[in-house]
């Protein structure tokens, strides 16, 4: 029996793990034991300062919602580039890739406009660079300033047990395994009851404000309690999570979010955009 169908009651990990190069099915061009290069690549740069390469996951997403609602403010120097990065190619490991994100993770974003460029990788790091460049969505007062902060970073800090953690065993892992099921859906059910609680006296994630705790969150638990992610919805009962609900329905129907989920999207039902390269690429889709 190999590893992988071996239940957690018969492995016995070893006295010094070794990686197995092999052991990684569909996920083996995307984790490693080692950070670094692996094939020489020059990335490509487009016309605008903003550069982004990335894929339309969740943390992909964040990034281009909150270019698109940049440009839908009138913010014209919010115009970008997005190349796409393809994961399960390994496409992260390319040397250009590594120079802007050290850490092999997307997304990633140059921006031109600055001497020298600056590099800028954590969804959450690029979230606050551009809100902080355009002065836009997120609150002057330094009160709210710092309850949307709170979120965001809140969202930085659980959605790795949402996707790594549930999303990886419930939907992608090998074989189903019930201890970790169990563990990381009472874990993410958990989260949902904190947000379920904060929107019941609030619109938005910091108050009333739309800003980019919403912008951070939306692509992970928006998405998931809308049945986008994880064909997991039914399972994890989220019409309980009411105020969840009202709350990514709302946001579904920004114009800007629409536009923004679909670039660098290449994969599943929908409209999609490998590269955008300018505000007529979206609107050649009639978003």
């Amino acid at each position: 029996m190999s590893s992988d169908t071996k239940s957690s009651q018969d492995y016995l990990p070893p006295k010094v793990w070794k990686w197995d190069a092999g052991s990684g099915g569909k996920f083996a061009n995307i984790n490693r034991p080692i950070s670094g290069a692996t094939a020489e690549k020059v990335l490509p740069v487009g016309q605008h300062p903003l550069q982004l390469h990335s894929l339309a996951t969740p943390n992909g997403q964040k990034v281009t919602i909150m270019l698109e609602e940049l440009l839908a403010m009138g913010k014209t120097e919010a115009e970008y580039d997005a190349y796409l990065i393809n994961i399960g190619e390994g496409d992260q490991f390319s040397s250009g890739f590594v120079e802007i994100n050290p850490n092999s993770k997307i997304p990633a974003l140059m921006d031109h406009s600055t001497t020298p460029p600056t590099r800028l990788f954590e969804s959450g790091s690029i979230l606050q660079y551009l809100a902080e460049k355009f002065d836009a969505l997120i609150p002057k007062d330094v009160a709210a300033k710092a309850e949307c902060r709170n979120w965001l970073f809140w969202q930085m800090g659980s959605a790795p047990y949402l996707g790594g953690g549930f999303g990886h065993f419930y939907a992608y892992a090998p074989t189903k395994m019930q201890y970790p099921i169990d563990r990381f859906t009472m874990e993410t059910k958990r989260q949902l009851d904190v947000l379920d609680k904060q929107l019941a006296s609030n619109t938005y994630m910091a108050g009333e404000e739309y800003s980019i705790a919403d912008i951070a969150i939306w692509p992970w638990y928006g998405n998931l309690v809308l049945g986008n992610l994880y064909d997991a919805a039914e399972f994890l009962d989220v019409a309980s999570y009411k105020n969840v609900l009202r709350w990514a329905k709302a946001i579904e129907l920004r114009p800007a979010v629409k536009r923004g989920c679909v670039v660098n999207r290449v994969w599943g039902e929908g409209q999609q955009l490998a590269e955008r390269h300018d505000a007529s690429d979206l609107d050649a889709l009639g978003l």
